[in-house]
């Protein structure tokens, strides 16, 4: 009987249970730099107990930044402080992969280099927000990448697996969910391109299968994983006909063997239909590797899952920033902290890694 609570492999990974910590953008990095804050080390060390940590959202570039004090991977002082957070990280037995991430439109000139416009698929401004300077503002409009943009993009999420194996992450997860650039490539609704990139689904999935085997060129498959949204709107995204487009991305997803697919099933507190539902569980159906669902799990829907064999692990996102021993507390049936929506974003100690552990509150 598989359990929540049991070691699985994952991949070439060796892990000790299907609870994972989901990626929580938690903009608390050095804004000038893009270097994760000293804090970080902490913060991740503390839950160090989750059967995998995907750390938060970090830019492979300076023009993958779309909004304040968010980290990056691809300066050296960067891979430096990284560094710094996997050992603390692996010094308590933990496990942690690194999140490549691109924002592409969801952007603002002001956090980009001189300014420049956001880069995106097409030059179709997003009905979406990000934040800077200390407020919400509307989205840049950005411009269409040319062919050399996206022959450099891929080069750069290269160097940037290759920088997070030098920083010591265990493997990473390819973020093409929640209305980001490879995102933006594979939707519709985005995508306008009439070149090789856009069009057919063929055309609009190639950049994504172009990434993952750059990054397969210096990773290992088994250390390999993607997060996908295929019925999300976050963002502005949509597409005419998820199933059929993200039914020929999990087949071609399916011959590189990567570690895992990790899949954005609901946001919390957003109602999702039942067709939407019947998709996602069509798709899962189609995958044939290791699945981390993602979606509003509590102990026993996540439990459920993983006995069903609907998935291998759940990932968990909120309950993770308010309860660093999440897996102690779940296996004792012990009650949970709430998580302060204001310490979310931005600020320092205060609802980051000053959580109480289960055994304080004794």
């Amino acid at each position: 009987m598989n359990d929540l609570f049991s070691p699985v492999k994952m991949g070439s990974v060796e892990l000790k249970n299907g609870i994972f910590m989901a990626p929580l953008t938690r903009n608390r990095a050095h804004d000038d730099t893009d270097i994760p804050n000293d804090l970080a080390i902490e913060y991740y060390s503390q839950r160090a107990s989750a059967g995998l940590i995907i750390a938060e959202g970090t830019q492979i570039s300076k023009m993958g930044k779309g909004y304040i004090r968010t980290p990056g991977i691809y300066s050296d002082e960067q891979v430096v402080k990284w560094k710094e957070i996997t050992d603390a990280v692996h010094n308590k037995g933990g496990k942690i992969f690194l999140q490549l991430w691109h924002v592409g439109r969801i952007s603002y000139h002001s956090v980009l280099p001189e300014g420049e416009k956001p880069l995106a698929p097409s030059a179709i401004r997003a009905e979406a927000q990000t934040f800077v300077d200390g407020q919400m503002v509307d989205v840049s409009e950005p411009r269409a990448m040319t062919t050399d943009d996206i022959n450099n993009l891929i080069e750069e999420y290269k160097t940037a697996a290759r920088n997070a194996d030098k920083a010591g992450f265990d493997g990473v997860e390819i973020h093409s969910a929640n209305g980001y650039l490879l995102n933006q490539f594979i939707c519709d609704g985005s995508n306008h391109r009439t070149d090789n990139y856009g069009g057919s689904v063929e055309n609009r999935i190639r950049l994504v299968n172009e990434v993952v085997e750059a990054v397969l060129e210096v990773m290992d498959a088994g250390r390999v994983g993607i997060r996908l949204s295929p019925t999300g709107t976050f963002n502005d995204v949509s597409d005419s006909d998820p199933l059929t487009t993200y039914t020929a991305l999990i087949k071609q997803l399916n011959q590189y063997k990567l570690a895992y697919v990790h899949i954005v099933e609901r946001f919390p507190g957003i109602d999702v239909s039942n067709k939407d539902l019947h998709i996602v569980d069509q798709l899962i159906q189609q995958w044939q590797g290791f699945y981390i669902a993602n979606g509003d799990y509590n102990l026993l829907t996540a439990q459920d899952a993983v006995k069903s064999q609907r998935a291998d692990a759940v990932a968990f996102g909120r309950q993770y920033i308010a309860n660093p021993d999440l897996v102690e507390r779940l296996k004792a049936g012990a009650a949970l902290n709430t998580p302060d929506q204001n310490t979310f974003y931005g600020g320092g100690a205060e609802g980051y890694t000053d959580y109480p552990f289960l055994e304080d509150a004794r």
